[in-house]
């Protein structure tokens, strides 16, 4: 039998119960767009986070694009970020009409190195765009110093990080504004496409209410800033409210599969993820690195276990985003990362049994290499 990097059945045989009655639950309402599924989602996500508004879209992408919207970003303006990110962060910048800008990132940690984005700023540049990848946080002190020395706005985009913590709490509870993805992979995911915006600022959160409903107020029918028809289905926020009681749950299940990898990987040869100080890592993916990644997984496919790799070219080197002008070798380390980083089958009811085969073969094709 194929393993898989990443599989719903399993969880969805012991949940199928209550994810048919939410959608038992939706379709008995007689409101089936923004009704109370959506409200009570946006209420509890906040109320999880400490912060004090949610506003639920159709899409992380769009969870990006209306926060920078919100925050006053668009054409002209410069979003500092980086490139070893899933290229929907970098769509959502493109689309509103700002530059993004890149720099490098952490060569143990793979998060972007803040130390090089003070250098980054220049007059133009509104926004900084940290990303809390594959299940960690970015520091964002040094972020929000800055941005309060230059009168800039943080966007967190959090689609790879729900319920991780880093020094100073909740990925999404220090920026001004927040982004979430609830694809179906993600630590809290939905069966369909989902995401969400948060931010405890008022006006934030009107501009971003107003912008995914054409850019009017729910009760009118008068555009006041033209927006978008990116509201979150009630079906999926229904689905998203009764997932979110078992969030912490499925961030300690994925730490135990992890610690599983720890300990049958040791000594592999292979670089096993890690922890910056201070986090407290959820393990979205399970990230490893070794230089003979190509080798490796052709042997493991062969074998009936296919993984993943994220991301396999840096979206700098994409040709969508040449004009951007950041020539080979412009970014090092994520483009070295980008050569050898590849995935282990990470979800939280992945079974011993099959995380045990693949940690054997693993070790046997390391051995054999």
């Amino acid at each position: 039998m194929t393993i898989r990097v990443w599989d719903y059945l399993r969880e969805y045989q012991e949940e199928s119960e209550e994810i048919l009655d939410s959608v038992r639950t939706v379709f008995e309402s007689g409101r089936l767009v923004l009704g109370e599924s959506v409200r009570g989602f946006e209420e509890e996500f906040a109320a999880f986070h400490g912060v004090d508004h949610c506003v639920g879209v159709d899409n992380g992408t769009n969870a990006v694009k209306l926060g920078l919207q919100a925050l006053g970003v668009g054409p002209g303006d410069e979003v500092i970020t980086v490139s070893n990110t899933a290229a929907p962060t970098i769509v959502a910048i493109d689309a509103v009409g700002a530059t993004p800008v890149f720099v490098d990132v952490d060569p143990d940690t793979y998060l972007m190195d803040t130390d090089q984005v003070a250098a980054a700023v220049t007059e133009r540049t509104r926004c900084l765009l940290p990303v809390h990848l594959y299940g960690q946080c970015v520091d964002t002190r040094p972020l929000r110093e800055l941005a309060a020395e230059r009168d800039l706005r943080v966007l967190e985009d959090c689609a790879q990080a729900h319920g991780a913590r880093g020094r100073d709490g909740l990925a999404g509870t220090t920026g001004d504004a927040a982004a979430f993805s609830f694809y179906p992979t993600k630590v809290l995911g939905a069966y369909g496409d989902g995401g969400a915006t948060t931010t405890s600022h008022d006006d934030v959160a009107r501009k971003l209410r107003r912008l995914r409903y054409y850019g009017m107020e729910e009760q009118y029918y008068v555009v006041d800033v033209p927006g978008h028809n990116s509201r979150l289905d009630e079906v999926q926020a229904e689905i998203l409210r009764r997932k979110l009681g078992r969030l912490d749950q499925y961030v300690a299940d994925r730490r135990v599969v992890a610690r599983r990898y720890e300990e049958g990987l040791a000594d592999s040869g292979l670089t096993l993820p890690t922890t910056a100080p201070g986090n407290d890592h959820v393990y979205y993916v399970y990230v490893v690195r070794h230089p003979r990644r190509e080798e490796i997984m052709a042997r493991l496919r062969d074998r009936g276990i296919e993984l993943n790799i994220s991301y396999p070219w840096p979206v700098h080197t994409m040709s969508g985003f040449s004009h951007l002008g950041y020539p080979k070798g412009s970014l090092p380390v994520t483009e070295e990362l980008a050569e050898q980083i590849f995935s282990l089958p990470m979800y939280p009811s992945l079974p011993r049994e099959t995380q045990d085969r693949v940690i054997t073969e693993i070790r046997d094709v390391l051995k054999h290499l």
